[in-house]
């Protein structure tokens, strides 16, 4: 049996991550600390007879999780009965943290966080669980039928990545059971830590899987190729495409025609509900929706697959007041009836690879939809607020005559959502960047100039020379588009982080400005209270500046550490004692 791995793992430098060293100094590792960097826990979630669906085992031992989270684990790993998922089904769930902890290498999964695309930083409040369910007929079994889960608990959203550890261990763990999944996480407990930009290799039970994480100075769109090296030819290597995308044209073929519509509820931070026959259709689904406005991030909750159990079951389905900006997907048939009042639904069959064009299909009436047995298609009343692209329609068509692969389609339809995307949010883009106050009303001796307000109507003036017609040829009522985007969780979010960065940004324009001064010669005309409280403050920013890793000059930070080092020697003895050991706060 393997123990966990040793605390002396050795990281390289990475030219995207500057600050990584600092993360590393950070890090006292500890064993199963190399696992939490990429698992909270591993559980095995079976059925008996009296209990019903019961954790049975969770690895490492010391995972917590509150009785709570077990009870959502037990709900959520297993498809609902009506499903008839007879062999084994893979699927993902997402559902809230009952309480916040802290891992104890927090200090560098943060630094690592940063460096990562909007849309795939973890959030705090949720974990993602990755299901390998198992039922086969046994006659041994009172029941007649074998029903298992193998589950991975994780923060993060590398949904590819996770199902692809999961196609490689759970069969054999099925017939091995404790002592090989000991050996799994073990393998874990080994992997580097998930860097972003750099090309990771995963050992797994026999195989490394090679993998790259995106990160956030990745021209959106492109996909960096893992290339294969010479010295593992001795194992089986594996080389993943991407750690964290579904296949999207596979998802969105059952309603084909309405790419574009679902394209700007999700942008809009819309009520959706997708309807379908297995947790593997609703999952790979809902994450397609969330994806889809991808380099934005969706700021609102979903649920790939959500039961009558989860603990949000009311608060999601209650009439008593408007259903929320959530995107749900579900399986059970309860659900036609109790969210029938939502007023965007998606509904989907079993999900095949088209082998014939598909047929024109139009937006379905709410009205007809009773049951969960009712055709495919989009159930609402909405109007889109842009004429449809007939030309993304033709062309994935002729790819399906063509027979072209599902990967190059999923790509045609990929860079259509991005440059779908990318022309609604750069006028936005160009609009906040004018927010910014000029770099020359920036004085070392006041206080980091404010923000300019947000106005919705100057920005609404911009888009009559500035707006997206100029990267698109959609027509339609963009201005109407916007206004409705405005009032969405969608552009809060976006716009809370622009205005996050922006602040930091001019925070360290500020500090630069402060280090061009020559302040021991400003300390000399000034008081030793004035230099001392100067002293305090430098020493302030430089923490702050440090802890929230301000976007400055590699230099700065060590010329302003000069600048309160030349002013604490200028001072009297006494007053340099006591400066040289007060810290900051």
């Amino acid at each position: 049996k393997r123990g966990p791995g040793k605390a002396d793992f050795s990281l390289e430098a990475h030219p995207g991550t500057p600050k990584l060293l600092q993360a590393q100094r950070c890090l006292s590792l500890l064993p199963w600390d190399r696992f939490s960097a990429w698992l909270h826990c591993v559980c095995v979630v079976g059925f008996d007879l009296e209990l019903g669906q019961a954790v049975e085992v969770i690895y490492p031992q010391h995972s917590k999780l509150t009785d709570k989270e077990k009870t959502s684990i037990c709900y959520l790993s297993f498809p609902d009965s009506n499903s008839g998922c007879l062999g084994d089904t893979q699927f993902c769930f997402r559902f809230r943290q009952s309480s916040s902890r802290r891992l104890s290498l927090h200090c560098m999964l943060d630094q690592l966080d940063r460096d990562l695309p909007v849309s795939l930083k973890k959030d705090s409040a949720y974990y993602y669980g990755y299901v390998y369910f198992r039922q086969v007929r046994d006659k041994t079994l009172k029941r007649g039928y074998f029903q298992k889960s193998l589950v991975l608990i994780s923060k993060l959203p590398y949904i590819h990545l996770f199902h692809t550890v999961l196609r490689h261990i759970a069969p054999e763990y099925f017939v091995k059971n404790e002592p090989f999944l000991e050996a799994v996480c073990s393998d874990v407990d080994h992997w580097p830590p998930p860097v972003p930009g750099k090309t990771l290799n995963l050992p797994i039970m026999g195989i490394i899987m090679k993998v790259r994480i995106p990160t956030c100075h990745d021209k959106p769109g492109t996909t960096h190729i893992v290339q294969f090296t010479h010295e593992v030819d001795t194992q089986i290597s594996i080389a993943l495409p991407t750690v964290h995308e579904v296949d999207l044209f596979r998802c969105f073929c059952p309603v084909f025609f309405h790419i574009q519509m679902l394209w700007e509820l999700v942008l809009l931070g819309e009520p959706v509900v997708v309807m379908a026959p297995s947790p593997s259709e609703s999952s790979d689904t809902v994450l397609a929706l969330v994806s889809c406005i991808s380099p934005l991030k969706y700021c609102s909750d979903f649920r790939p697959y959500f039961t009558i159990h989860d603990s949000e079951f009311k608060e999601y389905t209650t009439r008593t007041q408007a259903p929320p900006s959530v995107i749900l997907g579900v399986t059970n048939p309860f659900f036609a009836k109790t969210l029938q009042h939502w007023p965007h639904i998606v509904r989907i069959g079993e999900i095949k690879l088209p082998g014939e064009v598909p047929k024109q299909v139009k937006v379905k009436k709410l009205k007809n939809l009773k049951t969960l047995d009712s055709k495919p298609g989009v159930y609402t009343s909405y109007k889109p607020y842009l004429n449809r692209d007939e030309e993304i329609i033709k062309q994935l068509q002729k790819g399906v005559q063509q027979k072209r692969p599902a990967e190059a389609q999923s790509v045609i339809l990929r860079r259509y959502f991005l440059e779908l995307t990318q022309s609604f949010i750069i006028p936005l883009e160009r609009y906040v960047a004018s927010l910014m106050p000029l770099q020359k009303s920036i004085s070392p001796w006041k206080s980091p100039p404010q923000l300019r307000q947000f106005s919705q109507e100057d920005f609404m003036k911009t888009l009559e020379k500035a707006g997206p017609q100029l990267t698109s040829g959609l027509k339609g009522d963009w201005i109407g588009l916007y206004r409705h985007f405005l009032k969405s969780p969608n552009f809060n979010g976006w716009f809370r982080t622009r205005r996050k960065e922006m602040t930091q940004k001019l925070e360290a324009l500020h500090l630069e400005a402060l280090c061009n001064e020559d302040l021991l010669f400003w300390s000399q005309k000034h008081t030793e209270v004035e230099t001392v409280d100067l002293v305090l403050k430098l020493k302030n920013k430089l923490f702050q500046a440090d802890r929230e890793h301000l976007p400055m000059k590699p230099d700065t930070m060590e010329k302003l550490q000069m600048h309160i080092d030349t002013i604490i020697l200028a001072l009297p003895d006494d007053l340099q004692d006591i400066l040289l050991k007060t810290g900051t706060t």
